[in-house]
C-alpha cells in the first residue's frame, strides 16, 4: 500500500477511535461496549500504523494474501460480538417478561383494592 493509502487508513481509524471516546463521554455509549470498540480500535491503529506488522502476522499463520487475514480477524471479531449481542438481547426479553409480569400482577392487586374500598 502506498504511503497516501496509510495516511488515509491511519486518519478514518483515529477519527473512528475519536468518535468512540466522543459517545462515550457524552454517555450514549455503555461503557462495557465502549471498552470492546476502543480495544478494537486500538488494535487497528497500531496496525494502520505499523503495516509490516500486519504481513509479518499474515506470513505467520500462513495466509498467502494478507487483506484474508484482515478479513478474516474481522469476520471472527463479527462474529463474537453478534453472538454477544444475541445473548444480551434473549437476556433482556427474559427480563421484559418477568416485568410485565409483575406490572400485571400489581395492577390486579390495585384493581382488587380499588374495587373492595369501593
Amino acid at each position: 500500500m502506498s504511503t497516501r493509502g496509510h495516511i488515509v487508513v491511519l486518519t478514518v481509524t483515529l477519527c473512528c477511535l475519536l468518535f468512540v471516546v466522543r459517545l462515550l463521554r457524552r454517555s450514549q455509549l455503555a461503557e462495557r461496549y465502549a471498552l470492546l470498540w476502543i480495544s478494537i480500535s486500538t488494535i487497528l491503529l497500531f496496525l494502520a500504523s505499523f503495516p509490516g506488522t500486519f504481513d509479518r502476522v499474515s506470513r505467520w499463520l500462513g495466509i498467502a494474501y494478507g487483506p484474508a487475514t484482515f478479513f478474516l480477524g474481522a469476520i471472527t471479531v463479527l462474529f463474537v460480538i453478534v453472538i454477544h449481542f444475541s445473548w444480551e438481547l434473549s437476556r433482556l426479553e427474559s427480563r421484559t417478561q418477568v416485568l410485565a409480569e409483575e406490572v400485571a400482577l400489581l395492577r390486579a392487586d390495585n384493581d382488587e383494592g380499588v374495587i373492595a374500598s369501593g
